[in-house]
């Protein structure tokens, strides 16, 4: 049985969550698969490698060595095969350029970085990703909006706060959000902030109860709070940029331009302010409800196809991998359905 390792920082959120999608996925396929989750302490991360060196001595160089977003140059002898995974607003150029001609390629989550990785001489291959299903059918479905900022600083929170502060009128706001970044409207009654985390059946309760998910993202790794809204049929409402644009489509979300694009580590940046949730928001609450319910089945659809074409095309690259054919063959640049 071909054996493969995934490396990933334990983080606790998306990269952890990651890597035990793709240990399940991967183990479903007949591979021997050790998920590894680095601690954050580089004391406590030199002893886990230490330790797969020693496995070395006595079980070999695993087949296939699968690393996610970071580049681990120290641990790329402990295996037959090397790809990365990489997110490329988080690349470190400096810090990791040199290691690249060492890997034997990278699957990309988007298109996007596909592009990105391949203008640098790199062996990408666009095989996607997935995120949780998080449908819940016997939720009922409210005219509300929901905005999952997590931890995350880079969702447009600041340009979505702003605008419902325009307008009382307007249907409630859910934003969910941490502590570190939280900065809550005072006097706003339409704006419910949860400042903090919930627990994981509040929030998908809240998933699938908003009708409407509004989350203009100014960049992506791959877009977990995105797939997860197409997951429960929600609405959602996001950034005309890469990747977003890739996953939402015009007729099952609403692509709000950005008023300014800057960059984020090798991918672009993109702004969108709160006059451009404004008129998205205008949009939607004016659709018919037979619209709006046409839309959630397309977004369901929409999911069911990235999660398909995603398993579909990570076994095949994986396997290609370690037997050694086309292991970084690119695919054709393609969107989500």
């Amino acid at each position: 049985m071909p054996s493969i390792r995934i490396l990933a920082r334990g983080n606790g959120h998306g990269l952890a969550k990651d890597l035990d999608l793709l240990a399940d996925l991967l183990g479903q396929a007949g591979y021997a698969v050790d998920p590894v989750g680095f601690h954050n302490e580089k004391g406590v991360r030199a002893l886990q490698i230490g330790g797969m060196r020693l496995a070395r001595f006595w079980r070999g160089r695993v087949d296939l060595q699968l690393s996610l977003e970071h580049v681990y140059p120290n641990t790329l002898s402990l295996a037959r095969r090397n790809l990365l995974m990489p997110n490329p607003e988080w690349f470190r150029t400096r810090k990791w350029q040199g290691s690249l001609h060492r890997l034997d390629g990278m699957l990309c989550k988007t298109v996007h970085a596909q592009r990105i990785f391949s203008g640098m001489g790199v062996d990408a291959r666009h095989v996607g990703f997935t995120s949780q299903d998080r449908r819940l059918p016997g939720v009922p479905r409210e005219r509300m909006f929901l905005h999952l900022a997590g931890k995350s600083p880079v969702k447009g929170t600041e340009a979505v706060l702003e605008a419902w502060c325009r307008h009382p009128e307007w249907p409630t706001l859910v934003v969910v959000q941490t502590s570190r970044h939280a900065r809550p409207r005072q006097g706003a009654a339409n704006i419910d902030h949860r400042v903090g985390r919930l627990s994981d059946d509040e929030l998908r309760i809240l998933q699938n109860s908003c009708r409407f998910h509004v989350c203009p993202s100014e960049a992506e790794g791959f877009g977990h709070v995105l797939v997860e809204a197409l997951g429960v049929g929600a609405v959602m409402l996001t950034t005309d940029g890469e990747p977003m644009n890739e996953l939402v489509r015009p007729d099952y979300g609403v692509l709000i331009p950005p008023a300014r694009i800057g960059q984020l580590g090798l991918a672009r940046r993109f702004h969108v302010d709160a006059e451009g949730v404004e008129r998205a928001v205008e949009r939607v609450l004016g659709l018919p409800e037979v619209v709006v319910d046409a839309m959630s089945a397309r977004a369901r659809r929409a999911y069911e196809a990235i999660d398909r074409g995603f398993r579909t095309r990570m076994v095949e690259a994986v396997g290609e991998a370690i037997t050694g054919t086309a292991a970084a063959a690119p695919l054709p640049a393609q969107r989500a359905a």
